[in-house]
C-alpha cells in the first residue's frame, strides 16, 4: 500500500505544474523562516496525529510477536532506507515510471517484511489520513524493533516526507559491500556524522537476525585471520553443506533473537560473523569494542544517538507538495 500511494504521488505531481510552482513558493517561505531542510521535531504529530507512535508500536508487537525474525528484518530495513537518498522511504517505491527499485540491488539481498510498514501505515490512515509519512513509520518501526527485542527505548524526532524517486544503481553506489574495510567503514559512518564509538555501536545491529553465507564467504579465506580457526572451520562447513550459498543463514550471534552485546562478545572470542568482526582487532575501535562487550549499558547509550543520527539523515522535512516534478528533493 506504501509503495503504491507513493507512486501514484509521483504520477499525480508530473501532472499538476501549479502545485509544483507553489512548492517552490513554500519551499522558499519557509527556508527565509528557518525551516530548512534536515530539521526533524520532537512531538511533530501532537496536533495532527498524537498516538501516532503509540498505534504504531500496538501493531508491530503484533507483527514481531507472530514472527520473532521480523525484528531484525525491520531494524535493517529502517538502516537501509537511511543509507540510500536518506530516511525516506524510497526502499517501498516498485519500479515503474522512471522508478527502479532498490530492492534490485544486490546489497538489498534478503530485505523482506515491507508488509509490516504496510500494515502499519494502514493503520494510521484510518486514524489519520494523509498524514503520517512512510518515512516516518520506517523509523519508527525500527526503533520498535530494537526496544522488542530487548534493546533500548529510544525516542526519535519526527517530520520525514516520503520520496517519489528509487534508483537501483543509486543503492548499490550506496549501500556498504559485506567485505567493507575498516578505513572504509569509519569513512562511511563518519559522513553520516557519527563519532568513532557511535560508528562501532551501530554496528552492533548485527546482534539481532542471520547471516548469509554470500554475505561473509570472502572471509573464509587463510589471508583473515578474523574468524579463528574454529570458528572459521564451523563457517566453511555451513557453507558447504548447500548450494547455492544464498540459501544458507546462520546466527548472527548466540543470541540473535536478543538485542544485547553478544555480537561484541562473540567478535572478541573469535566468533564474528561479518567483517565488522575486525572492530576487535583494529587498534583504533579495539578499546571501544571491549566496553561494549563488558558492558551493555554502554553500548545501549552509545547505539541510541548513533541510531537517531542514522534515522535523521537526509531527511525530506519540508511539506510534499510534487517536489519530484521539478527535480527539487530538499
Amino acid at each position: 500500500m506504501a509503495r503504491t500511494r507513493n507512486l501514484e504521488l509521483a504520477g499525480w505531481c508530473r501532472s499538476n505544474v501549479f502545485l509544483s510552482v507553489m512548492y517552490l513558493m513554500l519551499f522558499f517561505f519557509f527556508r527565509s523562516v528557518g525551516r530548512t531542510s534536515g530539521q526533524l521535531e520532537y512531538g511533530f504529530y501532537d496536533v495532527t496525529c498524537p498516538n501516532v507512535e503509540e498505534t504504531a508500536r500496538q501493531v508491530l508487537q503484533l507483527y514481531f510477536t507472530t514472527d520473532p525474525t521480523s525484528s531484525a528484518s525491520i531494524l535493517r530495513l529502517s538502516f537501509h532506507d537511511c543509507q540510500v537518498q536518506g530516511c525516506d522511504a524510497s526502499v517501498m517505491l516498485d519500479s515503474a515510471n522512471g522508478i527502479t527499485t532498490e530492492l534490485d540491488a544486490s546489497s538489498s539481498f534478503g530485505i523482506r517484511r515491507l508488509d509490516i510498514i504496510d500494515g502499519v501505515e494502514a493503520t494510521l490512515e484510518e486514524a489519520c489520513p494523509n498524514t503520517v509519512s512512510c518515512a516516518d513509520i520506517i523509523a519508527i518501526a525500527g526503533r520498535e524493533a530494537v526496544a522488542h527485542a530487548g534493546g533500548p527505548r529510544i525516542t526519535i524526532p519526527l517530520g520525514r516526507r516520503d520520496s517519489t524517486f528509487a534508483s537501483t544503481s543509486e543503492a548499490s553506489a550506496s549501500l556498504p559491500q559485506p567485505n567493507i574495510s575498516m578505513d572504509q567503514f569509519m569513512n562511511l559512518f563518519a559522513t553520516y556524522g557519527m563519532s568513532l564509538p557511535e560508528s562501532v555501536a551501530i554496528m552492533g545491529g548485527h546482534t539481532l537476525g542471520v547471516g548469509h553465507c554470500r554475505s561473509f564467504e570472502s572471509r573464509l579465506q587463510e589471508s583473515d585471520p578474523s574468524p579463528g580457526l574454529v570458528f572459521g572451520a564451523e563457517l566453511e562447513a555451513a557453507c558447504a553443506a548447500t548450494e547455492p550459498t544464498d540459501l544458507v543463514a546462520l546466527p548472527n550471534d548466540l543470541t540473535n533473537f536478543v538485542f544485547d552485546n553478544q555480537y561484541y562478545i562473540d567478535a572478541r572470542n573469535g566468533r564474528g560473523l561479518f567483517t565488522d568482526a575486525e572492530l576487535a582487532l583494529d587498534s583504533r575501535t579495539a578499546d571501544i569494542q571491549q566496553t561494549f562487550a563488558i558492558d551493555q549499558q554502554a553500548f545501549f547509550d552509545t547505539f541510541t544517538t548513533a541510531f537517531v543520527k542514522m534515522t535523521s539523515r537526509g531527511v525530506l522535512s519540508l511539506p510534499l507538495i510534487c517536489p519530484s516534478s521539478l527535480g527539487i528533493f530538499v
